[in-house]
């Protein structure tokens, strides 16, 4: 999303430095900055500068605070700056460092790859990360395998069209033999093979549940198990990681806002919209995200054998673009590879 001026002008050289300065520096003390602070670095007079403001000012792309005379970045300004100013940020050799901790760890499987190394770009970004995995509609049953401990208890394993796979513990009410059990499965895997993950439930009841009452002694038992197991995946899933970090910004130091942000972490079906369709690492700033208006989402998908996915890092719209971009960019690369 690239913003135009009015007249469809691009801002002089001087006027995107002046910008430049005042988001990086905005970025790192979120105090508005005054035009003495400027003039030294742009070697200009205080009032060349604050003519400089001003046009930024009426141009929409810098705004003045209730509580100091200077100037901060509105969003439509971090927007200019992101399109036509910014460049990605070299990664310092201690962030590559942290970061190949985990691209070395071969015993991690994917998806705990994914959660540790958006845990780590959290902790050094104070960002919230959010990892959305495939959609149930997105997702088909290959093979349901079970892996019998006890007359009661049993572990599910559900495996995907896509190679996901799901484990599920599994406790029955009550005592069926190991061969009504296997037999249940063959019934469903009958069924149920080749049926998006949030049909089964739908399928189980009317086509699976019919079938099963006549073969199987104690089918209500073995039916509940199975029907609540299935129910369970039916829910995208995501992880969440630094959930406390962008509480610990200035701009969300209002109870209400804390409140608010809060719920929607909490809110699954809102944090499931976070989910990104396009190519490459987004921008969402603000108004731009569906999220809520004071904070910036970047995000980018990931596919991997087949199964796509989410990552997202959350914060106020005053965060260090540059390095967040670079650091998002070295991870997915790295999932992408695998």
């Amino acid at each position: 999303m690239h913003i135009l001026l009015r007249g469809d002008d691009m801002l002089s050289s001087r006027q995107e430095e002046l910008l430049k300065l005042i988001v990086e520096d905005y970025v790192k003390t979120a105090k508005p900055v005054s035009s003495n602070a400027l003039c030294e670095i742009l070697n200009v007079s205080s009032a060349t500068i604050r003519n400089e403001m001003a046009s930024l000012k009426d141009e929409g792309l810098l705004e003045k605070t209730h509580i100091s005379s200077g100037r901060v970045p509105s969003e439509k300004g971090y927007r200019y700056y992101v399109d036509n100013i910014m460049k990605p940020k070299e990664l310092t050799g201690d962030d590559i460092l942290k970061l190949q901790t985990i691209v070395r760890n071969s015993s991690l499987v994917i998806e705990d790859y994914i959660a540790k190394s958006v845990e780590i770009v959290s902790e050094m970004t104070n960002l919230t990360a959010v990892v959305l995995g495939s959609s149930s509609n997105e997702n088909k049953i290959s093979k349901v395998e079970v892996v019998p401990f006890s007359e009661n208890n049993l572990v599910a394993i559900i495996i995907t069209d896509k190679g996901h796979i799901e484990h599920k513990n599994i406790i029955i009410e009550e005592k069926v033999s190991i061969d009504d059990i296997k037999k249940s499965v063959d019934i469903i895997n009958k069924f149920i093979i080749g049926t998006p993950i949030d049909e089964v439930p739908s399928k189980l009841e009317f086509e699976v549940k019919p079938i099963i009452s006549q073969y199987i002694e104690r089918h209500e038992a073995l039916y509940n198990a199975f029907y609540n197991a299935f129910s369970d995946f039916t829910t995208p899933s995501y992880t969440m990681k630094g959930t406390k970090n962008i509480l610990m910004q200035p701009e969300f130091n209002d109870v209400d806002k804390m409140r608010d942000i809060i719920s929607k972490f909490e809110d699954k079906e809102i944090v499931s919209n976070i989910k990104e369709t396009d190519k490459g690492i987004n921008i969402y700033i603000g108004s731009e995200n569906e999220f809520d208006d004071d904070v910036t989402i970047i995000k980018t998908k990931y596919n991997i054998n087949g199964e796509e996915g989410t990552i997202a890092l959350i914060g106020p719209k005053r965060m260090e673009y540059s390095r967040v971009i670079s650091l998002l960019d070295y991870i997915t690369k790295n999932i992408n590879n695998e």
